[in-house]
């Protein structure tokens, strides 16, 4: 059969739709892009935020008139939401054929083969732990891949149903990823992505107590993936702050292929907030961290991710976490304005910031994020960059676009010899508004 997955959400749900995908090609089955020339569509949905679960059910609900049209068309979800809502999305959606939830993603094949010979409706939505070390499957060809190391999450932040939809924390056997990571390096990978939700808890069974300065199963990880002939680089997200420990950064720096850029996770810049967050640093703690990275990687970026109008934040609260934002000085930040979840321990308290106040909070930010980075690109000017070579550039089919081991995209002239995944030494020449451009040395 030819079927098309539409995927929405987080980098995770984008390699748990890659696997699929290659599970269902292994099986027989065609994968192909446009939704009218499939014979199955499958919603790979989100559920961390309103406003992706309300942009997948709007998608599901208009396929019903082309269901009307084919009725021997199937129609299935998985993800977060799907194990979220389970049976209830067949009651709300009767043109639905199957829901799977986190746990059963594997089970797509079966699942899908079932439906064809037997025209059954159904949800399956049970954990089953070992599905992790059976996603290992990888699509086409390509000169980066990600590799999910972890599954689920134990921290249980108020504001976050991820230990809900994804289940407790679990990690993969060393040896699986290893040999994974060896298939892809053989197959032309030259960079690969580290996945989980806390990848930093790697190795440590669950335990959310920040490790002994000394252990680190993620920085023996890293280390291993760091001999491995072909991979070039090795990029990883997201970690929690309290788990860069003495040996984790230690490994960082000794390890030539690992990037030097971190997305770290802030959410808010007060102490009451980041408390009621159920976040277990303060900002000293986050700001101390980031110091001690910088002083062993210098040229270290960082990344994150700030709520905005989390319940009871006031103004105060806000102000600490604009000036701990430009005070660290984040080369890129995702901000979201706050939006309970049902299931979320934060849904239960009352949503005290208007949304008009959340979107002036988050403008804000936003408006402090462009200036820093006009400022960082700026200084880059004049400076040779190892740049990573991507393909060419969406917006000028004359230029191609690759990455810097800082995270920098910088656009450049290609030439003859230039190739996907090739590493090339670039001279930037002219900062743009969020990206670099140079010329191959």
């Amino acid at each position: 059969m030819k079927i098309h997955i539409k995927t929405y959400g987080c980098q995770m749900n984008e390699r748990d739709s890659e696997a699929v995908g290659a599970m269902l090609t292994e099986a027989g089955h065609t994968l192909v892009a446009e939704e009218n020339a499939a014979d199955v569509l499958l919603f790979n949905t989100c559920s961390v935020r309103d406003a992706a679960e309300r942009k997948a059910k709007g998608k599901i609900g208009y396929m019903r008139k082309l269901k009307q049209h084919r009725p021997d068309l199937i129609i299935g979800v998985m993800g977060c939401m799907a194990q979220r809502l389970g049976d209830r999305l067949l009651a709300e959606l009767p043109h639905l054929d199957f829901v799977l939830g986190t746990g059963q993603t594997h089970r797509a094949p079966e699942i899908i083969a079932q439906i064809a010979a037997d025209r059954v409706r159904l949800a399956e939505t049970a954990a089953a732990p070992e599905e992790i070390d059976m996603l290992g499957a990888h699509g086409r060809n390509s000169w980066s891949a990600q590799i999910a190391i972890t599954r689920g999450c134990n921290r249980f932040c108020s504001y976050c149903i991820v230990p809900y939809v994804r289940g407790r924390e679990v990690s993969r056997s060393r040896e699986s990823i290893l040999a994974e990571a060896r298939e892809l390096a053989a197959a032309g990978v030259r960079e690969i992505l580290l996945l989980g939700q806390n990848v930093a808890a790697y190795g440590l069974n669950g335990d959310i107590r920040p490790p002994t300065p000394d252990h680190s199963p993620f920085a023996e990880l890293l280390e291993a993936l760091n001999e491995i002939p072909g991979l070039e680089r090795i990029r990883y997200t997201s970690p929690y702050v309290s788990y860069f420990n003495e040996r984790l950064i230690s490994a960082l720096v000794r390890c030539r292929k690992v990037c030097h850029n971190i997305h770290l996770p802030l959410q808010s810049g007060s102490d009451r907030i980041l408390k009621a967050m159920n976040r277990q640093y303060t900002a000293a703690d986050y700001r101390n961290k980031v110091a001690e990275l910088r002083r062993a990687i210098p040229e270290l970026t960082f990344s994150t991710d700030v709520i905005v109008g989390f319940p009871g934040e006031s103004e105060d609260d806000f102000r600490m976490t604009r000036d701990l934002m430009n005070e660290v000085g984040f080369e890129q930040a995702y901000i979201f304005k706050y939006s309970p979840r049902p299931g979320a321990k934060s849904a239960s308290l009352e949503d005290t910031v208007s949304e008009e106040e959340k979107l002036r909070r988050n403008n804000l930010l936003l408006a402090d994020l462009q200036e820093r980075i006009g400022r960082k690109l700026a200084g880059l000017v004049g400076t040779t960059q190892e740049v990573l070579c991507e393909g060419v550039s969406s917006r000028n089919i004359g230029r191609w676009t690759g990455r810097t081991g800082t995270n920098f995209v910088v656009h450049f002239e290609p030439d003859a010899s230039v190739r996907p995944g090739a590493l090339r030494q670039v001279r930037i020449t002219r900062a743009g508004g969020v990206s670099l451009f140079g010329e191959l040395l």
